[in-house]
C-alpha cells in the first residue's frame, strides 16, 4: 500500500490505533504528538571455508531484533493506556496488534505498519512543575512487539 511520490510525505500526520489480534484494528488513539522507534536490526554469523577463494568471511544472517516502539501524548484524561500497563504488570497476558498509519495531506492512508503482539513495557506520567510556563503534560507509553509489517 505504501505510495511512492517525488516528495516526501510529512512526519506529523498519522494515526495509532490498538486493536485484537484477530486483525480488527481496533480504537484509534490518534492524539499522539510523537511515535518513534520503528526499526530492526539483522544480525550476522562470519563464515568462511577452508579452501575460499577470497580470504574474507562471508556474512550469513541469523537472528534480528526489534526496536521498542515509544508512542507520546498529551494527557487528555483516558485512562484506557495506563490500564492496559497496568493489567499486563498485574500478570495478564494482553498482545495487541498496534497499527500506525501515515496519512498525506488529504488525509489518505500511503503506509501502514503493523505491530504484531504488542504489549507494554514502560509507562512514564507526566512531569510536573510550577515553572509558570506553557507545557503540555505528556505521558509516554513504550511497547515491545514480535514483528513489524510495512503495507
Amino acid at each position: 500500500m505504501p505510495v511512492e511520490r517525488a516528495n516526501p510525505y510529512g512526519a506529523f500526520n498519522y494515526l495509532v490505533s490498538l486493536g485484537d489480534k484477530n486483525d480488527d484494528p481496533g480504537e484509534v488513539f490518534g492524539g499522539f504528538s510523537d511515535v518513534s522507534g520503528l526499526g530492526m536490526d539483522v544480525s550476522y554469523s562470519e563464515y568462511r571455508n577452508g579452501n575460499e577463494k577470497f580470504n574474507t568471511a562471508r556474512k550469513i544472517p541469523n537472528t534480528h531484533k526489534l526496536d521498542d516502539i515509544t508512542l507520546k501524548r498529551g494527557l487528555v484524561g483516558k485512562t484506557k493506556l495506563f490500564e492496559w500497563i497496568k493489567s499486563v504488570a498485574d500478570g495478564a497476558y494482553a498482545p495487541v496488534n498496534a497499527t500506525i498509519t501515515l496519512l498525506d495531506e488529504a488525509r489518505q492512508p500511503v503506509a501502514t505498519w503493523v505491530l504484531r503482539n504488542a504489549q507494554p513495557k514502560k509507562w512514564s506520567g507526566p512531569t510536573l512543575a510550577a515553572k509558570g510556563g506553557g507545557e503540555v503534560a505528556m505521558e509516554e507509553l513504550h511497547l515491545v512487539h514480535e514483528g513489524v509489517e510495512y503495507k
